[in-house]
């Protein structure tokens, strides 16, 4: 039978072979907490520091739907926004791109290329939407998903049109703050430049090598768009830990838990595009064959994951949820064992907790 104690082993025994620098895990269910622990060093240099249950990490895409997702929610819920809305009701937009809804680029149909560099094209970060906006759709919009960070950057954009302020704002006052995720929220460091300065002087974890730099990120956000946006983008900049990510997570299990509605919750996470190689709800992606939930965790679960190694999976049949924080990213982007670990640590986490392996 595995046992959370296993888990924890597990876990540790990555950070001691060199899959990523450091790791901290929380699984809980609707109820209780199983496991809240955390291994390794933020960093591998000399400066790095044992990390801790409060130790932040850049969530990466998981800003999709900590942030935006749920401030678009909130909109819905306050009677601000709607699926169909489109992006020409609230900003210019080339007519094929004008009548592409919320609804699609929540669910990444929305026909949008999946990245590209933006600082490559322009300088000014004014001018990021109508250079995406300009750019050529890839494929119809409703007809397939192409997972796109771009998309998200425009409902991001949208979001911050409708509400009157910025994306960083609203995430703190309408999610964050009432789900007392204290220490959670964009740029850690509000002027950017002078946090290129700093060295790992906070417990933060560190992410990736910068050859322009000349040093290693800590404290900015590793995705190139939302550093050349000034840390606040639609689609990645939240830092955040696992005692807030466990309330995160907490919330989704019990179904909205008072923060959301269950009509919300029921709406989020659907399947709404079936028989497509991803599975995709509002935001939220959804058990297939091949997402990181792995094997034992239930159908209808759903989460998130971010390129830099994190990511919050929810099963809600049985109310568990599995939170996985890392910096894989850590000295460079080279390292992949994350993506097999992913699929290892849910599948020991579903089978301790549908086998009573809550003793340790």
């Amino acid at each position: 039978m595995t046992t959370w104690k296993e888990i924890e082993q597990t876990v540790a025994q990555a950070v001691e072979r060199g899959d990523f620098p450091s790791a901290a895990i929380g699984i809980g269910s609707m109820n209780r907490v199983y496991v809240q622990a955390a291994f390794g060093k933020t960093s591998i240099t000399e400066e790095g520091q044992p990390v801790s249950a409060r130790t932040l990490y850049d969530m990466a895409s998981l800003t999709k739907v900590m942030a935006t997702t749920m401030v678009a929610f909130y909109m819905i819920e306050h009677g601000m926004l709607r699926l169909n809305d489109k992006i020409g009701d609230f900003m210019p937009a080339p007519v094929y791109k004008k009548d592409v809804t919320i609804y699609q680029l929540m669910t990444h149909t929305g026909g949008f290329q999946a990245d590209f560099k933006l600082e490559m094209i322009i300088k000014n970060p004014e001018d990021a939407v109508n250079c995406i906006l300009r750019r050529p759709l890839v494929n119809p919009p409703g007809k397939k998903v192409v997972y796109s960070c771009m998309g998200y950057i425009i409902l991001g954009k949208i979001l911050e049109i409708v509400g009157g302020k910025s994306l960083d704002e609203m995430a703190r006052e309408w999610v964050f703050e009432p789900l007392g995720m204290t220490l959670t929220g964009y740029r850690p460091y509000t002027d950017l430049t002078a946090a290129l300065d700093v060295g790992g002087t906070e417990d933060i974890a560190w992410t990736e090598y910068n050859a322009g730099l000349k040093r290693y990120i800590t404290g900015v956000v590793h995705d190139e768009n939302a550093r050349f946006m000034q840390g606040v983008a639609g689609n990645a900049g939240v830092f955040s830990n696992l005692e807030d990510m466990m309330k995160f997570g907490r919330m989704l299990a019990r179904g909205g838990d008072g923060y959301l509605s269950r009509a919300m919750m029921k709406l989020a996470t659907q399947n709404y595009t079936p028989g497509q190689d991803q599975h995709r709800g509002l935001g939220f992606q959804i058990k297939d064959n091949f997402s990181f939930f792995g094997d034992l965790m239930g159908p209808d679960s759903f989460g998130h994951n971010g390129y830099t190694g994190t990511s919050l999976a929810v099963d809600p049949q049985s109310g568990l949820y599995v939170v996985l924080l890392t910096n894989r990213v850590h000295p460079s982007r080279d390292s992949e064992a994350i993506y097999r670990f992913r699929h290892l640590i849910h599948n020991m986490a579903a089978a301790a907790y549908t086998s009573g392996g809550n003793k340790k």
